[in-house]
């Protein structure tokens, strides 16, 4: 079975949908779930509500759900302010599974304008990567979140990564996933667009070479019809650069049958 590995329920600031409609949904589609909670230190969304949540009311309130089809993760945003904050955390639940993620860069976040407003895509994309590998050298995670994840809102004409202009930053990425023995995310959420899709070919052809074996799926889904969304393409991707899907539990990989 596969799994999609990243998504939101109410735990989540961002996030209102059920867990059970999750679940339902996810079983129409002959797919396990991972829920991934965000926890981002210090960040709010517009309506004031913290990206932070109770993992012992989150692990008490779901577990009855969890079990060989259903796991209970966390996604966390990778900070170095939030090091030893992110740290203490992860130690208080005995999560399956952990995504680090970037969506600060220079305590800004990437998803709106003001990051953006005095940079042109060179200096915002390098920043973004820069921070990213030295995040992962030192963060405690298990699966690198939505590498694409500035393409969302970035303001320029081509917000797409651009492998050949940022490969040096790209790799530098990479070979600490791959030497750290951690798996790179194939998030899903853009899948829609062809351009998105066809600019991540060469990453994880990349990820590959470097001796990467492994990926999550993820539709990092906030609402219920987006479980699941575009795995046939996802699947159908990770196989031309003989990628595995995997996923996790009590933070061991676990092969898909």
């Amino acid at each position: 079975m596969i799994f999609d590995s990243h998504m939101h329920t109410k735990f989540s600031a961002d996030s209102d949908m059920s867990a059970l409609e999750a679940i339902a949904r996810a079983r129409s589609l002959n797919l396990g779930v991972v829920f991934t909670e965000h926890f981002d230190f210090g960040v709010t969304n517009d309506d004031g509500k913290s990206f932070d949540f109770d993992p012992s009311a989150y692990m008490t309130e779901y577990k009855n759900l969890r079990g060989d089809n259903v796991r209970l993760g966390v996604e966390i945003g990778l900070r170095k302010v939030a090091r030893e904050v992110n740290a203490d955390f992860l130690s208080r639940a005995d999560f399956d599974f952990v995504i680090g993620s970037i969506h600060l860069v220079d305590d800004l976040d990437i998803y709106y304008p003001e990051f953006y407003a005095d940079k042109d895509k060179p200096t915002a994309y390098r920043k973004y990567f820069a921070q990213m590998a030295a995040e992962i050298e030192v963060a405690d995670f298990d699966a690198l979140g939505h590498i694409d994840y500035i393409c969302r809102a970035a303001p320029y004409d081509n917000p797409e990564l651009d492998y050949p202009t940022f490969a040096a930053e790209i790799d530098a990425v990479l070979k600490i996933v791959v030497a750290r023995e951690k798996v790179l995310e194939v998030n899903t959420r853009r899948f829609a667009n062809e351009r998105a899709v066809r600019e991540l070919v060469p990453v994880y052809r990349k990820y590959r070479e470097l001796g990467g074996r492994f990926v999550t799926l993820g539709s990092d889904a906030h609402r219920v019809s987006a479980v699941g969304n575009y795995f046939a393409r996802a699947v159908d991707f990770v196989r031309e650069p003989d990628l595995t899907p995997v996923t996790f539990r009590e933070r061991k990989l676990e092969f898909l049958e």
